[in-house]
């Protein structure tokens, strides 16, 4: 988990939040919001997937979870302003196929990535993978503090060092190898 926090901001950045459907955020993390507007931003460039929700003093105003594979998840509230180009067709997905291959046509009219990077800018004031504009704020000057967080219920670091090394006692010994003059592997000592 990463956090950082100064006067008016807060910013937390963990895996646990990376949820499909922004609306099933806990509702403790929206309370705690109470007074202040909520971001919640997530990408992942693998499956070309966006969520994104904003609340304000703790009530939704806008949640948009989308995927090529999935489709549109959850799309709640009416759309941001930079939103308005996408859902007009003036952004359409630009994929282009493999060649010598038949592809079909990208499954939505704009690409989650694209629309996601306007987000992040119009919501957070940077971008992460796209081209940056003068008045974005430069994302690696932002210093985050990193922080470990343990189940107190779970076993500690103590007992998964001993499972660690168990497993590797179980594995025996290191074996080396060579090629013969054959081209078959020939085990040899190691030297």
């Amino acid at each position: 988990m990463y956090a950082a926090s100064w006067p008016g901001v807060e910013v937390v950045g963990d895996r646990g939040m990376m949820i499909d459907l922004p609306t099933q955020l806990p509702e403790h993390l929206v309370a705690a919001s109470a007074g202040r507007r909520l971001v919640l931003h997530n990408m992942h460039s693998v499956v070309d997937w966006l969520a994104f929700a904003v609340w304000e003093d703790g009530r939704l105003v806008r949640s948009l979870s989308l995927s090529p594979d999935a489709g549109v998840m959850e799309n709640i509230g009416e759309p941001f302003p930079f939103e308005l180009p996408y859902w007009a067709g003036d952004r359409s997905a630009d994929v282009i196929p493999w060649p010598d291959e038949d592809e079909e046509p990208y499954p939505l009219p704009f690409h989650p990535l694209e629309l996601g990077e306007d987000a992040l800018r119009a919501l957070c004031g940077f971008v992460q993978e796209g081209r940056p504009e003068d008045d974005d704020v430069n994302a690696d000057h932002i210093r985050l503090h990193g922080f470990r967080i343990r189940d107190p219920h779970g076993s500690g670091p103590a007992k998964k060092e001993a499972a660690l090394q168990g497993a590797g006692e179980a594995v025996g010994p290191p074996r080396f190898y060579t090629f013969g003059p054959d081209g078959l592997l020939v085990e040899n000592d190691g030297v």
